[in-house]
């Protein structure tokens, strides 16, 4: 994948992200493009505003680009590696290839997913790494309720 292209894309994951900020959820934004190149669908993760668990910005931006036929030839992008939640609606419904701003403050189910054929392109974006540490650093409390762990990492 063209990474100018990639890290365009990443932009839109962004804004999604710093919005989820704004309003007081978890900074982690995504967004889903078709073959190509449509954008389909954007969301962020927005379980502390809604109260609702499952909705993680990969599902939001998933659930906005609405029914497709097909998933093949798209790209999800998020701004930080999928949980195994994400990962596994990225292989249920085959969407080809995963653009991901940033793996170093969650390694998530990328790998897992490069096993099984979804081409992974890791950015290590500094604004996205930046981000989810100011934000794992003042709200640990939040950060362990959604990644599944204590705040200690557990």
């Amino acid at each position: 994948m063209d990474l100018q292209l990639a890290r365009r894309w990443l932009a839109t994951a962004v804004d999604e992200a710093r919005a989820g900020l704004a309003e007081g959820g978890i900074p982690i934004g995504a967004a889903l493009y078709g073959a190509d190149g449509t954008l389909l669908g954007r969301g962020r993760n927005r379980r502390v505003q809604d109260d609702d668990p499952s909705t993680h910005a990969e599902t939001a931006a998933f659930r906005a680009a609405g029914r497709q036929r097909s998933y093949r030839g798209t790209t999800m992008v998020t701004t930080l590696s999928p949980c195994w939640y994400c990962s596994g609606l990225v292989r249920q419904f085959g969407i080809s290839r995963v653009v991901i701003g940033e793996a170093t403050t969650f390694h998530g189910g990328h790998e897992w997913l490069a096993e099984h054929g979804v081409e992974i392109v890791v950015l290590d974006d500094a604004e996205c790494v930046a981000l989810m540490r100011d934000f794992v650093a003042e709200r640990p409390d939040l950060w362990g309720e959604d990644i599944g762990t204590d705040a200690s990492g557990g």
